[in-house]
């Protein structure tokens, strides 16, 4: 290393490179360009409530694909990722198609993004879509005791905030959430806010400390998967291991480990029967058993 270790034996340049996930694979773009295109589509082939105002925010907004013919759907919330500072709703209904074959209702929600909304802004506004898709259960068809919340990268963080009681931000959801999902997440801050990401977060010590879920646990969790890909960087991987290994204890934990899928191309397989991940989500959800044809993306379309 040329410079001083400022976390875990890790110069400023390492740190920033162990949280940054696209020096893994080989093209950022390519992935983005994929997530919108594959979210176009799923909202041009299935029904969709678009832009439901869920707080008085002009970024709280979700878009609510119903189940197929049945009110008493789980519904799968789903968080996006982009390092609380990019990415939206417009690039994260590619997980839909599949969901909804499957026979789950699904939300995509947005939220503020850093730098302009506090990471505690946030976690309040997810906090908020969880509280209004409960209020709002029997008119958009699911079943408010089947309500799940997914979240990936820096929406698994917000997830993980989510179950948490006595909130700094927006309403306590923690009793009221049947099951979480979290995928690649970031679950103590205080390597983050050491690194180049804190410089739209702006957190200093005691904030990363109030936002690191892994330090906030309470004893008792709803059932969880936690997941990652095999091609992470080493800090990924320890968020991982160190935020599975807390719950166990509080929770039902289903980890898994998906072979040949990395940060950006894991939520691929939300819903989709046969892989890893998605066996485990819809056993949460309550729909392994279900029968029926998958629709499933094309296999070009879950390797871009």
């Amino acid at each position: 290393m040329t410079g001083a270790a400022v976390y875990r034996g890790m110069d400023r340049a390492t740190l920033d490179r162990q949280y940054s996930p696209s020096t893994t694979v080989p093209s950022l773009q390519a992935y983005l360009d994929d997530y919108r295109r594959i979210s176009a589509d799923a909202r041009r082939r299935h029904p969709v409530r678009a832009g439901l105002a869920y707080g008085p925010h002009p970024a709280e907004l979700l878009d609510y694909f119903p189940a197929t013919g049945r009110s008493d759907a789980p519904l799968l919330v789903f968080v996006h990722g982009g390092n609380w500072q990019a990415l939206g709703r417009a690039e994260s209904a590619f997980a839909v198609p599949a969901l909804l074959a499957a026979g789950a209702a699904v939300a995509v929600v947005e939220y503020g993004l850093a730098p302009d909304t506090p990471l505690e802004a946030m976690a309040g506004m997810v906090r908020r879509s969880v509280a209004w898709l409960l209020r709002h259960a029997d008119a958009l068809g699911f079943a408010p005791d089947r309500l799940h919340l997914c979240g990936t990268s820096a929406g698994a963080h917000l997830a993980a905030m989510a179950l948490l009681p006595h909130p700094d931000d927006g309403p306590d959801t923690s009793g009221r959430i049947a099951g979480a999902v979290l995928l690649s997440g970031i679950y103590d801050l205080e390597p983050v806010q050491l690194s180049y990401v804190n410089d739209a977060l702006r957190l200093d010590g005691a904030g990363a400390r109030r936002n690191s879920p892994l330090l906030r646990l309470p004893p008792r969790l709803p059932p969880l998967v936690v997941a990652r890909g095999d091609n992470e960087t080493e800090e990924y991987v320890r968020q991982h291991e160190q935020m599975v290994a807390a719950l166990r204890a509080r929770a039902a934990v289903t980890e898994v480990v998906a072979e040949r899928r990395d940060h950006f191309d894991l939520p691929y397989d939300l819903g989709v029967r046969g892989t890893g991940l998605g066996d485990a989500v819809l056993a949460q959800l309550g729909l392994a058993e279900q029968p029926g044809a998958e629709e499933q993306l094309e296999p070009e379309e879950a390797t871009a």
